[in-house]
C-alpha cells in the first residue's frame, strides 16, 4: 500500500486484513519508499495513490514495473481525468479506482488483479472512460511517445525534437514512426490532431498553427 496518509493506510490495511485471503507485505509514503518497498517484497498487487510525494505517478508506475515486473498496480485516485488515465493505462496498470469506491468492490479489485485474465479492473466515471478511445488506451503510447508528440505539436522539428530530449535524431523518427502505425496517422499533422482529440496531449501547436503578426502600421511608432 502507498499513501502518504498514514489514517488511509490504516483503513486500508483493516479492510484488507479481514479478508483471509489476502496480508499486506508493506507500506510506504512517497514514491522512493514505494520503489524501495515493492523491490524488497515483490507484492502481487500494488495499491498506489496517485498523489504520493516525490515522482509523479506515472515515473513512478514506469519504476514500480522495472523493479517488479510480476506486480500488478491498482492506482487510487479522487480524480476522474480522462489524460491521466489515458497515460497510466499505457503503462500497464492493472486497475484504476476512485477513493469513493465501496470496501467489497476494492477488495474485488485486489482479488481480480491476482487472476491471470488479463481484465483491466475500472471505476470511473462514464464520462472519463468515454473520453478514453475502446474504453483502453489509444494505440498505448508510451510515455516517450507521448513527450516527442508534444513536442511535434509545439511544430518542432525532428532535430529540435531529439535536443530537447537529449535522443538522436534517429530515434525521434523512429519514436515517430511507431506513433504513426499506434493512431493510425498518415502525418504529424494528423497525428497530433488524433492525439489532442483523445486528450493525449495538450492542443497547443505552437508555431505551426499561430497567424503571422501584423507588422507596425505606416506611420505608427513604436
Amino acid at each position: 500500500m502507498v499513501d502518504d496518509h498514514v489514517l488511509m493506510r490504516e483503513g486500508l490495511r483493516e479492510i484488507l486484513e479481514m479478508q483471509p485471503d489476502i496480508s499486506v507485505v508493506g507500506e510506504a509514503g512517497d514514491s522512493t519508499g514505494a520503489v524501495a518497498m515493492v523491490e524488497l517484497h515483490r507484492p502481487r498487487v500494488v495499491l498506489l495513490d496517485v498523489e504520493i510525494p516525490g515522482a509523479d505517478v506515472t515515473d513512478t508506475v514506469a519504476r514500480l514495473h522495472e523493479v517488479s515486473p510480476a506486480s500488478e498496480i491498482i492506482i487510487l485516485s479522487m480524480y476522474d481525468g480522462p489524460y491521466l488515465l489515458q497515460r497510466l493505462l499505457a503503462l500497464g496498470i492493472r486497475g484504476y479506482l476512485l477513493k469513493t469506491v465501496s470496501r467489497q468492490e476494492l477488495v474485488t479489485a485486489v482479488r481480480n488483479a491476482c487472476a491471470d485474465d488479463g481484465r483491466i479492473i475500472l471505476s470511473v466515471s462514464r464520462r472519463s472512460l468515454a473520453q478514453v478511445p475502446g474504453g483502453g488506451p489509444i494505440g498505448a503510447l508510451s510515455p516517450r511517445e507521448l513527450d516527442v508528440l508534444q513536442l511535434a505539436a509545439q511544430a518542432m522539428s525532428n532535430a529540435q525534437i531529439a535536443t530537447r530530449l537529449y535522443l538522436t535524431e534517429a530515434t525521434i523518427k523512429r519514436h515517430l514512426s511507431n506513433i504513426f502505425a499506434k493512431l493510425g496517422a498518415v502525418s504529424r499533422i494528423d497525428a497530433v490532431n488524433k492525439a489532442v482529440a483523445a486528450s493525449l496531449i495538450s492542443g497547443h501547436h505552437g508555431d505551426e498553427r499561430s497567424p503571422a503578426r501584423p507588422g507596425p502600421k505606416p506611420g505608427s511608432h513604436h
